[in-house]
């Protein structure tokens, strides 16, 4: 009687152990495949509109973009709508390419920092309404940016700068961080900001680089830290950025039977700096773009991996003057008037360009005094120093 209570108890015992054992893997393996499917939600998620879209693009694009005549998708409109445009300085140093971020900008301007090398200043509006831009390597502060800052009553994402009021040695022309604070721009400088909305990637590139070519910001959470500090499409006293703000005129592409076969433009700032700086556009009639390379190799976008285009390209020339103090600042007369070229549907167009005040709004004109029409679509102001060759 013993054995058979035994048996019986063991075999309870042993039937127990596998319902519980089975419910623990049951539970464990749920667990496990929530937790991968909220990590993959939350990877997704970070990758922005690089990765994938938040917006479905394939709903009509009906709503035109204020500053560059592109159409989006009116869930992209109601997002752009709450917010302002934000600038963003990054780098073009040749340790830091690719780039992250420019092939996301509504318009892109181009011009040397110091010593041959160039800096961007992207404007990041309706193209980064999808989804989360990531932004990188993120730089410091120059003055002649700031007159185009303003003409958007912009944002403005850097990680310093140049000059702040009390710093001698620096020339008072060159003090972007004391003009900054001047001119009341509404300043985003990394240095007040924090991780995750900014931080410093040692990793993004697939080689070393030092320090100050790692910093990377996020569109979303610049714009959820502006909105905190009471900067949304409103300032602090209510008044909307656009208030003064001039849209340039756009129009539709030319048709393809009246676009150039082909055309190509070069040129490097500084002369000797062809080999890691100069530029080169070349068009592709069948999309009507313009293809950019940078140090003689096609410049991609490192989070699409796709070649960096513009449906126009403007070169403007501007005095430049400098090295202006210990520090090799530059200067360029970006306030006023001056000539160049716009690069457009294969063909170029000698222009004027005009800015009558720091914060009016520059524009194109050309040979009879006529405001030329933009084709939709990111814009690439390339401004370079009077008299710098342009082959062609």
């Amino acid at each position: 009687m013993k054995k058979e209570k035994y048996l019986m108890m063991s075999v309870v015992g042993l039937a127990l152990y596998l319902i519980a054992t089975g419910l623990s893997f049951g539970i464990f393996s749920w667990m496990g495949s929530r937790a991968q499917a909220d990590s993959s939600t939350q990877e997704s998620a970070s990758k922005g509109p690089q990765g994938h879209f938040a917006v479905d693009p394939s709903l009509p694009k009906s709503e035109l973009c204020p500053i560059n005549g592109m159409y989006f998708t009116k869930p992209e409109r109601e997002t752009w709508e709450k917010r302002r445009p934000l600038a963003v300085m990054i780098e073009n140093h040749a340790e830091a390419r690719p780039q992250s971020g420019l092939s996301s900008a509504d318009v892109v301007y181009e011009t040397v920092a110091e010593g041959g090398i160039s800096r961007f200043m992207g404007v990041f509006y309706c193209g980064a309404a999808a989804a989360p831009v990531t932004l990188a390597p993120v730089r410091s502060a120059r003055t002649y940016f700031l007159p185009w800052v303003l003409e958007y009553d912009a944002l403005y994402n850097h990680v310093g700068g140049a000059g702040r009021c009390e710093d001698g040695t620096v020339d008072e022309r060159a003090k972007a961080l004391c003009q900054i604070e001047t001119w009341k721009v509404k300043d985003m400088d990394q240095f007040g900001i924090s991780f995750p909305t900014c931080y410093r990637n040692y990793d993004r590139l697939d080689h070393p680089v030092a320090p100050e070519h790692t910093m990377v910001c996020f569109t979303d959470k610049l714009y959820k830290l502006a909105s905190e500090r009471g900067w949304t499409n409103v300032d602090t006293k209510g008044v909307t950025w656009d208030k003064s703000f001039e849209s340039w005129k756009f129009k539709d592409d030319a048709k393809e039977g009246d676009r150039s076969a082909s055309f190509s433009g070069s040129f490097v700032a500084w002369k000797g700096y062809e080999k890691e700086y100069g530029v080169r556009w070349d068009f592709d009639p069948a999309t009507n773009m313009y293809k950019r390379f940078n140090g003689s190799a096609a410049h991609t976008d490192l989070e699409t991996k796709q070649q960096l285009t513009a449906k126009a390209v403007v070169i403007m020339f501007a005095k430049e003057t400098g090295p202006v103090d210990q520090h090799a600042h530059l200067l360029y007369e970006n306030i006023g008037s001056g000539t160049g070229f716009l690069w457009q549907d294969g063909k170029e167009i000698p222009i004027t360009w005009k800015k009558a005040t720091r914060n009016a709004r520059m524009k194109f004109y050309d040979a009879g005094g006529k405001e030329i029409e933009l084709n939709r679509g990111q814009l690439w102001i390339e401004m370079l120093p009077i008299g710098t060759p342009i082959k062609k």
